[in-house]
């Protein structure tokens, strides 16, 4: 350890930190866009393949589960190539991913092709984290830090603008073959101006950890599936749900105590003795409900926009823009302001601000164009990022160098977990919640009712011009109904836009548990 101190300080980085930050960025947010690129062409590939739209989600959840496996496992990738090394592996099995994707023709070739995808781009994020918080002086971080979070903020949100857009103009193929220069310039970028300090080069001897990686890729395959089919398959009244979650649970459990009964060897796939640390655990804690919130709202915002408006995949993914206009203006604040406020109090606006932008969706209806959720969007991505930046900052500031790759790996798998988790509730709480105001809705269709009666004659009357009475009134009947469904569903998506809201209290104690550093020079151990 005081060797490893030793050489960290001895080394200096020659090469200007933000010329370094280019290849780092463009390989984060190709990685990132990728989450959500997919979303909106999901219809169009399900048609390519002849598969149900259902069976075409898959194209999503194997690359979220195959880059969650492979990010906790970065730290010991890095020791056994290099972290320099092992950062251009994952941008040239990225890539080559990418080419393969662009090029699949069935289901089995494009699952492949993802989750070979997920494996590159799982090494991409960790690292590129690890390597901000070194090549950074503390007072050019805030800076930094804010271009990191408008990066990681931004990306989900344009990949269903710019897969809309590819997918109508060109074809779903290209949303894939768009990576394939990038990714080339990345890499020679990478080679050209990513240092690669002593502590960070390859170790001898080092041991892979082969029972805590098969428990955690057993956990994180079984716990995906119960996320996706859990809603459809009525949860736990399910039995095949309930056996697949237990064996979630046992495979969590187990790769815990092997971690733990590792840590003091060294030997374990990832070290949890960082989580000792108050500011990156709370800091941590913090990140994973936002990330829920923020990819929840990502997914199900253009959905809702083109199920009960008829948008279209474009226009949709176009009215997240005014949430990146938010996450742009945030990280101009964070970079300037942050070293003279402080991190606590950009916290504490942004959760504000996020629980404000979830607070107006809760009053949206099937009456509003696109500018109307143009204001609380940009609320959502303003307060994001105010809060996201500063807490991944004073989370890990107070983390020795030779811990930033483990820190940032262990980080990004919780906040992965944390996204599949919070989309799953979110989707199970729109479908329960349309379907108790469904119930409650369809109490007024009675003939009692006299402004149901008055609406059913009118429509009746408009269908009797073209059909017999007893067809018309049948047809007036369903469109009636029609409406309900639309309605419940519309409330369905309200309520639970309030619920994020609400949960954004749970982030206020957060808050008020984080020693803030940002402000001082000096590095807490």
């Amino acid at each position: 350890m005081t060797e490893s101190i030793a050489q960290q300080e001895k080394w200096e980085f020659k090469i200007n930190p933000w010329i370094t930050m280019i290849p780092i960025m463009a390989a984060i947010f190709m990685y990132i866009i990728d989450e959500t690129i997919s979303n909106v062409s999901l219809p169009y590939m399900a048609g390519s393949f002849s598969v149900s739209r259902q069976e075409s989600t898959w194209i999503v959840t194997c690359y979220l589960v195959s880059s969650g496996i492979m990010i906790p496992a970065v730290d010991f990738f890095c020791k056994l190539f290099g972290r320099k090394q092992f950062f251009l592996i994952s941008i040239v099995i990225f890539t080559v991913a990418s080419l393969l994707c662009g090029l699949s023709t069935s289901m089995p070739m494009i699952i492949f092709s993802r989750i070979l995808q997920g494996i590159g781009g799982g090494g991409i994020m960790p690292i590129g984290q690890a390597l901000i918080f070194e090549i950074f002086p503390k007072e050019k971080l805030p800076a930094a830090m804010a271009v990191f979070g408008l990066g990681i903020v931004l990306a989900p949100i344009a990949g269903p603008v710019l897969g809309g857009w590819i997918t109508e103009n060109w074809s779903w193929h290209y949303i894939y073959f768009i990576n394939i220069p990038i990714g080339i310039l990345t890499y020679y970028l990478s080679v050209l101006y990513i240092e690669e300090p002593p502590y960070s080069r390859r170790q001898p001897g080092v041991k892979m950890d082969y029972s805590g990686f098969f428990f955690l890729a057993l956990w994180l395959i079984t716990l995906q599936v119960v996320l996706d089919k859990g809603n459809d398959a009525d949860w736990f009244n399910a039995e095949w749900i309930c056996q697949l979650f237990t064996v979630s649970v046992i495979a969590f459990f187990a790769f815990v105590f092997i971690q733990v009964k590792k840590m003091k060897t060294g030997n374990g796939l990832i070290d949890l003795s960082v989580l000792l640390n108050k500011n990156y655990f709370f800091g941590t804690l913090g990140q994973v409900i936002m990330v829920a919130l923020m990819l929840s709202s990502a997914a199900f915002l253009p959905s809702m926009l083109q199920n009960l408006m008829g948008y279209t995949s474009y226009l949709s993914g176009l009215s997240m823009v005014p949430r990146g206009c938010g996450c742009l203006l945030a990280s101009l604040l964070v970079g300037i302001v942050l070293p003279i406020l402080g991190a606590r109090v950009f916290i504490f606006i942004g959760i504000f601000m996020l629980g404000l932008g979830s607070f107006v969706f809760g009053f949206i209806n099937l009456q509003i164009a696109l500018t109307n959720i143009a204001l609380p969007n940009f609320l959502f991505g303003f307060g994001m990022v105010l809060a996201m930046v500063p807490l991944t900052n004073i989370s890990c500031t107070t983390l020795r160098n030779e811990q930033q790759t483990n820190a940032a790996g262990l980080q990004n798998l919780l906040k992965n977990v944390g996204g599949a988790i919070g989309t799953s509730i979110a989707t199970t709480m729109i479908s329960r919640f349309a379907q108790v105001h469904q119930m409650m809705l369809i109490d007024g269709l009675t003939e009692t009712n006299k402004v149901y009666m008055d609406k059913l004659h009118v429509i009746t009357s408009a269908f009797a011009q073209h059909y017999d009475i007893a067809t018309a009134t049948m047809m007036a009947k369903g469109q009636i109904y029609n409406i309900l469904l639309q309605q419940s569903t519309l409330w369905g998506y309200i309520e639970t836009f309030r619920f994020f809201a609400l949960a954004t209290v749970i982030l206020i104690p957060i808050v008020f548990l984080l020693k803030d550093d940002s402000k001082k020079s000096q590095t807490v151990d």
